[in-house]
């Protein structure tokens, strides 16, 4: 069984001037546990909103979403609601940290809804995973004095603190340098291989995208598997990509994206 399927989902937005912006045309997507799935695409594409999708956080205008087997229309507000939090870790490209809190709160955030054990040891749970991202001595910083590459890590740190099943990530290295995007890159995924967690990221980093064992590239609302070896070529990376299935082209992207 897959841990979240989309079958044929659009989205679409009516604008001021009552025209339709068509914003996801037909996505197909089935994604299982312990799955690496990387989709790239141009600024405006669409990739934030088939994040917000995959997690729910955002319903499809048509087209199903379904999770372990359940189609999320059908679920009450509340019983969505504890799906997502119990299963769902979220790395937001704008980070979304609590300001005046410290880092240590901040991560500690996501355990207040956790019970037994996991709630009652929640602070040295969200210390050892700041300490695991390289935060270990700036637990007590405040949120909004961190660097953004900090700032970045302990948004990772809070999504990986509940150990979710599904890790949705929108450009998790893009306030960080090359060496500490590789390391917080190789966390997700080794927190992902502990739990058998599935992780979807989202970037316009070539290097990012290659980690992942399928590759998807999202253009103008339509997803289609992406060759990241032909987009290698073309660009002026140097660096090999890892072999995998490849189907259907992909141009590079420019270095400075925004995630649409």
């Amino acid at each position: 069984m897959s841990l979240v399927r989309l079958d044929d989902v659009t989205k679409s937005v009516t604008l001021a001037d009552d025209s339709t912006l068509e914003i996801l045309r037909g996505v197909s997507l089935e994604v299982g546990a312990g799955d690496h799935v990387s989709i790239v695409g141009r600024s405006g594409s669409g990739k934030s909103t088939l994040l917000n999708i995959l997690g729910m956080l955002d319903a499809p205008t048509t087209g199903t979403v379904a999770f372990e087997g359940a189609e999320v229309r059908r679920m009450r507000s509340g019983r969505l609601d504890r799906l997502r939090g119990n299963n769902v870790g979220f790395v937001f490209q704008q980070f979304n940290l609590l300001p005046g809190r410290t880092a240590l709160d901040n991560v500690m955030m996501p355990l207040g809804h956790a019970r037994g054990r996991m709630f009652w040891n929640r602070r040295q749970i969200a210390a050892d995973m700041l300490e695991r991202v390289g935060l270990g001595h700036r637990i007590d910083q405040l949120a909004d004095r961190l660097s953004g590459g900090e700032q970045q890590r302990v948004a990772i740190a809070r999504a990986l603190v509940r150990r979710p099943v599904l890790i949705l990530a929108d450009e998790p290295t893009g306030a960080l340098d090359i060496d500490t995007g590789a390391s917080v890159m190789s966390l997700l995924d080794e927190v992902a291989t502990e739990t058998e967690a599935a992780l979807v990221t989202i970037t316009h980093d070539l290097h990012v995208a290659a980690r992942a064992r399928r590759h998807y590239r999202l253009d103008a609302g339509l997803l289609a598997p992406a060759d990241l070896t032909r987009a290698f070529e073309a660009s002026t990376l140097a660096e090999p990509v890892p072999a995998g299935p490849v189907t259907v082209g992909m141009s590079p992207e420019p270095a400075e994206e925004v995630a649409g």
